[in-house]
């Protein structure tokens, strides 16, 4: 499979997953954990949806390499597992009670690879002639 066609599946699964999630924490969530879950949850969600949009994007632009786009493409997935994932571990873990608070080092990570494919993205723009 090309790499676009790669990026794009992606980019319709994350967004497909965001929705699932945004509805599970609208509706199911209620009552399980407290506000600040929720809001958490919700943070979540969003920064999945902003990413799988900008995968959707990225799978179109063609005055980027394949070589650019496969270092973007692996910074933003590997940012939406750790930052999106983290959180919803850690949301979670308020109803289940396993106490995986020992994870919340991994959100940051996520937000950094997040932050970094931005800059790539950004930095690979300004290279174009």
């Amino acid at each position: 499979m090309n790499q676009n066609k790669t990026i794009l599946i992606t980019g319709s699964v994350v967004a497909l997953l965001s929705v699932l999630f945004g509805a599970f924490g609208a509706h199911g969530l209620k009552g399980l954990v407290d506000s600040d879950g929720i809001a958490s949850f919700t943070t979540a969600v969003r920064y999945q949806m902003y990413h799988a949009l900008f995968l959707l994007i990225l799978g179109g632009l063609s005055f980027l390499s394949t070589q650019q786009k496969r270092i973007i493409y692996r910074l933003i997935l590997a940012g939406i597992l750790l930052f999106s994932g983290s959180i919803y571990i850690l949301v979670l873990d308020e109803i289940v009670g396993v106490n995986l608070s020992s994870i919340g080092f991994i959100t940051p990570i996520g937000g950094l690879l997040l932050i970094t494919g931005w800059v790539f993205t950004t930095y690979y723009i300004a290279k174009i002639k």
